[in-house]
């Protein structure tokens, strides 16, 4: 499975931005995908995953209620939707990707995702 980021960008405080990872292969619909972020010094961090059903969503305690992650397996593609943005969102936000075992299940580790994408600079100016 390859992985393609996009959709970042630079944002004001409030504003909303939606990513999206692009994934080849023909077993992404059996695949339970993430959203992780980096800033600058600090260790990348777990911010919404959806399992390879799409029944399941989990998320941060940081993003609760202002992201939406969610997944169309026609399209191969997994989003996240952000919205009232803040600039401690500022981060380099990466998907990822693990062969699901269980649908209900997705993790937020980044050691238990196989694959990942190059990342998409996000910016949130105050």
């Amino acid at each position: 499975v390859q992985l393609q980021a996009s959709g970042g960008g630079l944002v004001q405080a409030g504003g909303s931005l939606r990513l999206s990872c692009a994934a080849s292969g023909r077993t992404f619909s059996r695949h339970a995908m993430g959203w992780f972020r980096q800033a600058p010094g600090k260790e990348r961090e777990f911010v919404a995953a959806i399992s390879w059903s799409g029944g399941s969503t989990y998320y941060a305690d940081s993003v609760k209620g202002r992201f939406t992650i969610s997944r169309h397996n026609a399209k191969n593609t997994v989003y996240l939707q952000m919205n009232s943005l803040k600039p401690e969102d500022t981060a380099v936000y990466y998907c990822a990707a693990v062969l699901g075992v269980i649908a209900t299940i997705a993790p937020s580790l980044p050691r238990d995702y196989d694959y990942w994408g190059q990342g998409t600079q996000v910016t949130v100016s105050s």
